[in-house]
């Protein structure tokens, strides 16, 4: 599995180290020039960058016309078109919307499933398969994980609701094995230990600023991962001074996470 970790700017270049490619939020383009730059740089250099709607950042996903600009104009690998958070039919349309207005742009679509339920999640999956997305994308924190997988930890609910999931999702004949798909973050890092098998092999790439937050917040993973997740949206702290001690431990969540990805 493919992954990257969102940074703050002061880390950009190291991250280059650690990071399988990059993830780019559009909506700090248009407020930060240097941001900007330094993804303008990565895909100049044929370094493989995903642009994000920002749809977790914002709470809806960015303007399509603004979007469609920024696609253009930074030329992604690929890009995440506009969702809406477990809208199943808003999602459908602007995805249909999508395809028809701005087939012609540069990078390959990845479409987000979302849904209220399992049957709502099938029905947007298949939806979004059958329009032509190169990749699908499937979030951490559907509410109705605490539903099949409920835990009064909301955190271990969502690891094992995801998990539950995609294990459901193979036995039903759903997944397409032939499209890559992509996991948008997580609660807990341990997480990932769960997909090591063969059977798992159609899951691509993951994104998750988990690490590096902890770090941020001198939480070092422990051996078996976290119990807990601090909540620190890493957007809002892209320009954070980092401390020594700071980039120890993020260096050794960093490390601690390929452990559970890949072993």
């Amino acid at each position: 599995m493919k992954i990257s970790h969102e940074v703050p700017k002061e880390l950009f270049e190291e991250s280059l180290q650690f990071n399988d490619y990059d993830y780019a939020l559009v909506h700090l383009f248009d407020e930060d020039p240097e941001y900007l730059q330094f993804y303008k740089n990565c895909v100049k250099n044929n370094r493989h960058v995903i642009l994000d709607n920002s749809i977790f950042e914002l709470g809806e996903a960015y303007d399509n016309e603004s979007f469609a600009k920024w696609v253009k104009e930074l030329q992604p690998t690929e890009y995440i078109i506009p969702d809406a958070l477990e809208d199943l039919e808003k999602t459908c349309h602007q995805a249909k919307d999508w395809f028809e207005q701005y087939a012609d742009l540069p990078g390959e679509k990845i479409g987000v499933v979302q849904g209220k339920n399992y049957f709502q999640f099938v029905d947007c999956y298949q939806y979004l398969d059958k329009l032509g997305v190169d990749k699908i994308a499937i979030s951490f924190d559907y509410s109705w994980y605490q539903e099949i997988a409920p835990h009064p930890n909301k955190y271990m609910s969502w690891m094992i609701g995801r998990a539950t999931l995609l294990t459901r999702l193979l036995n039903d004949g759903v997944i397409n094995k032939c499209k890559p798909h992509h996991l948008l973050g997580c609660g807990l890092p341990q997480e990932f230990t769960l997909y090591s098998g063969s059977e798992f092999d159609w899951i691509e790439s993951l994104d998750t600023s988990n690490p590096v937050v902890h770090g941020m917040l001198d939480v070092s993973y422990r051996d078996f991962g976290l119990t807990d997740k601090l909540s620190l949206k890493l957007a809002d702290n892209i320009n954070i001074d980092i401390t020594p001690d700071q980039l120890e431990i993020i260096d050794y969540n960093v490390r601690k996470f390929r452990d559970f990805v890949n072993g």
